[in-house]
C-alpha cells in the first residue's frame, strides 16, 4: 500500500487514474470500467459535471444546481466539497457549500473531505508540508505538523510522521504512539496495521485483537475482514470474524470484500481465462462465475462485463441494464456516471440518462 502522504485525497488500497474525481478504474482488469466513490451523508446527493472545461453539480434530476466554474471540484462531505482555484502548479484548494459559494477560501496545497466537523489539510508542497486540521469556518483545530492526517473515523484519524503511522483524536491528541509501518483507518471498531510486512488489527486502545500475521488485510465490515494467508506466490485468500477465526471456506483464485452482503469471487487464471461471479456470507455460491469483469454491489446493482461492454446486474444474476456501455461506473445514491462512444453522461437505475454531453471531461481532472 503506497504511503498514504503520496495520496493526498485517497484512502483505497488501490487507486489508480481518476475521472473527474467522480470514478475510479477497476482493480480487477485494465478494461475502461469505474468504480463510483460519490459519497454523500443526510443531505440529497449532488453530482459533479462540466462544460468548457469546468466543473459543476447537478442534483439526481439533471438540475443544474452550482453552475460549471471551477478547476477541479471534488465531491460533498458534511455540506462542504473541496474546490482548487488556478492550475495544478499554482492554485490553491478552498471549500465551497451547497449554493456553490467559497466558504473557505483557498489557500491550501492539499486537503481532504470533511468528516466529523473536521477536515485535514496541508500547507507546503507534497515532500515536505505539513498536515493540520481545520473546522467549518476553515480555523485550526490541529495546527500543521504532521507528514499526513487521515479523515476522522470512529473519532480517531490515521497519522504519519517518519513513516511511521498512529491515531490521533478530534484535539490532536496523540492516542495511540506512530509505531507502525503502514495503517488503515478504524471500521467496525478495529484498524488494520501493519509491522515488518505482516497486517494485524488494533482496537482504540492500541492493543492487538489480532496478531500480525496476513499479507494482505482489508477493512472489517459487518463483522468480516479479507486476509491474504502466506505469500503472494501460494497464498490464498480467507475470511476472518473478529476474533480473527476463519468464518468462510471458499475455494475460489480471488475473492473480494462484502458489498450488499455479497463478495466477487474470480474462478482461472489470465493465462486460461478467467469469470466472475458472487457469494454470499455462508460462502456459498448465488450467481456463478460468467461475468468477464465485475464490481461489487452498489444500489442493488453490480456492475459487470461482458466482452468489451458493461451492463448492470441484480442480486439474482439477472441484467437490469444490459451490457451497452463502453465506460461505466458502479450506482450511488440514484445514478451512475457512462459512456456510450462519444456520449457522457448519468443514468437512472432504468439505464436512461438524466444529464448528458459529448464534450470529454476535462483533460487535468482524469489524474486526481
Amino acid at each position: 500500500m503506497p504511503k498514504r502522504k503520496h495520496l493526498p485525497w485517497i484512502y483505497l488500497v488501490l487507486m489508480p487514474a481518476v475521472i473527474l474525481g467522480l470514478v475510479t478504474f477497476s482493480s480487477q482488469s485494465k478494461g475502461q470500467a469505474v468504480s463510483d466513490e460519490i459519497q454523500l451523508q443526510d443531505e440529497e446527493p449532488l453530482f459533479r459535471i462540466w462544460a468548457d472545461g469546468k466543473i459543476g453539480f447537478i442534483d439526481h434530476t439533471g438540475k443544474v444546481v452550482i453552475d460549471p466554474k471551477f478547476d477541479i471540484a471534488l465531491y460533498f462531505s458534511d455540506g462542504l466539497a473541496q474546490v482548487r482555484i488556478g492550475d495544478s502548479e499554482t492554485g490553491k484548494w478552498g471549500y465551497i457549500d451547497r449554493t456553490g459559494a467559497l466558504v473557505i477560501s483557498p489557500q491550501f496545497d492539499a486537503t481532504r473531505d470533511f468528516s466529523d466537523g473536521l477536515a485535514s489539510v496541508r500547507i507546503g508542497p507534497v515532500e515536505t508540508g505539513k498536515w493540520g486540521c481545520i473546522d467549518h469556518t476553515g480555523a485550526y483545530v490541529v495546527n500543521p505538523q504532521f507528514n499526513y492526517i487521515d479523515e476522522f473515523s470512529d473519532g480517531l484519524a490515521l497519522v504519519e510522521n517518519s513513516d511511521k503511522y498512529g491515531y490521533m483524536d478530534r484535539m490532536g491528541k496523540i492516542v495511540i504512539d506512530p509505531k507502525f509501518d503502514n495503517a488503515g483507518r478504524f471500521a467496525d471498531g478495529l484498524a488494520r496495521v501493519c509491522i515488518y510486512d505482516r497486517w494485524g488489527y488494533i482496537d482504540h486502545m492500541g492493543n492487538y485483537v489480532i496478531n500480525p500475521q496476513f499479507y494482505y488485510a482489508s477493512d472489517f465490515s459487518g463483522g468480516l475482514a479479507l486476509v491474504r494467508i502466506e505469500n503472494w506466490d501460494t497464498g490464498s485468500y480467507a475470511y476472518i470474524d473478529r476474533t480473527g477465526e476463519y468464518a468462510i471456506n471458499q475455494q475460489f483464485d480471488w475473492v473480494s470484500s462484502f458489498f450488499e452482503g455479497l463478495a466477487t469471487v474470480r474462478i482461472g487464471n489470465w493465462g486460461t481465462g478467467i469469470k466472475y461471479g458472487f457469494i454470499d456470507r455462508t460462502g456459498a455460491c448465488i450467481i456463478e462465475p460468467q461475468f468477464d469483469d465485475t464490481f461489487g454491489f452498489s444500489d442493488g446493482l453490480a456492475l459487470v462485463r461482458i466482452d468489451d461492454k458493461w451492463g448492470y446486474i441484480d442480486h439474482t444474476g439477472a441484467f437490469a441494464i444490459n451490457p451497452q456501455f463502453d465506460f461505466a461506473s458502479s450506482f450511488s445514491d440514484g445514478l451512475a456516471f457512462v459512456r456510450i462512444g462519444d456520449k457522457w453522461g448519468y443514468i437512472d437505475h432504468t439505464g436512461e440518462f438524466i444529464w448528458e454531453t459529448t464534450e470529454s471531461p476535462p483533460g487535468e481532472n482524469r489524474q486526481l
